[in-house]
């Protein structure tokens, strides 16, 4: 009877700790920069520049492709002789000033591609808050331009009239409105861009049609919360492509839920 109640307590404390684990994992991914800045309607232009820097080098992980002039636009210094983004932004669409440019390549960056490059990019406004993006436009229009980014326009993004959409766009407050199906979680994650699945997608990275027949789960997660730790042989070019913040964007059930299902996916 003893043997037996010790059994059971072991298997119950065994569990829980597993799930400790899991759940502990998700909360280490702190991002380098804080998902709120401390910015508002006052904001001055090396206030918005100085966050912008931040978010560039930092959560945005911007240079992992566009400081390189091979996976996407060399945004910092010179592109091809166009000097950088922020002298050539005005001039990309007609009619279309620098900052309204930069914030709709941010927020449609299929609809803004660069001939000769590929359309890897992410929804920018999906992953980031409104001030954090308008930061990253002011930050982009400095380098080489004119920064008119001003705390109106956060202020707008917070607060627009009449209940519109905010015009600075922004991350949800639940990632994929707290859906727990993976194929809902893989669209809102935009896997897609880069992978494929079930047979659809793109090239970029891995095919992930059949990936648990070459990974466990624990591989998956990790590659999930962590995808600078280790690079698939053949995609070297695409390191650091992948967005490292989905460990704070996903909740534990909806990680799981995605780990299982490309798991089980042989």
């Amino acid at each position: 009877m003893w043997a037996t109640n010790l059994k059971v307590i072991g298997v119950v404390l065994g569990t829980l700790f597993v799930y400790t684990l899991i759940c502990n994992k998700i909360p280490q991914m702190q991002s380098e920069v804080p998902q709120k800045l401390s910015l508002g309607a006052n904001a001055t232009a090396e206030q918005l520049v100085a966050a912008g820097d931040k978010v560039y080098h930092g959560i945005g992980g911007c240079g992992s492709c566009h400081g390189l002039g091979t996976r996407a636009p060399n945004l910092r210094t010179d592109e091809k002789g166009t000097g950088a983004i922020g002298a050539r932004c005005g001039t990309r669409e007609a009619g279309e000033s620098c900052k309204v440019y930069l914030y709709e390549s941010l927020s449609q960056p299929t609809d803004f591609v660069v001939p000769g490059y590929q359309p890897i990019m992410p929804v920018v406004t999906k992953l980031l808050p409104p001030e954090q993006v308008w930061a990253l436009v002011a930050y982009l229009e400095s380098l080489g331009g004119t920064v008119d980014v001003t705390g109106a326009d956060l202020q707008a993004s917070a607060a627009p009239a009449g209940g519109a959409a905010p015009a600075g766009g922004g991350a949800s407050a639940e990632f994929a409105g707290g859906s727990v199906d993976p194929k809902v979680i893989i669209k809102e994650a935009e896997c897609g861009n880069c992978h494929k699945v079930d047979g659809e997608g793109g090239e970029l990275g891995p095919d992930l049609s059949h990936l648990g027949g070459r990974r466990d789960a624990a591989y998956i997660r990790h590659k999930i919360l962590d995808p600078g730790a280790s690079v698939t042989k053949g995609y070297e070019t695409m390191a650091g492509v992948m967005p490292k913040d989905f460990g704070t964007r996903m909740n534990a059930a909806q990680l799981e839920a995605l780990v299982t299902f490309l798991a089980h996916h042989k």
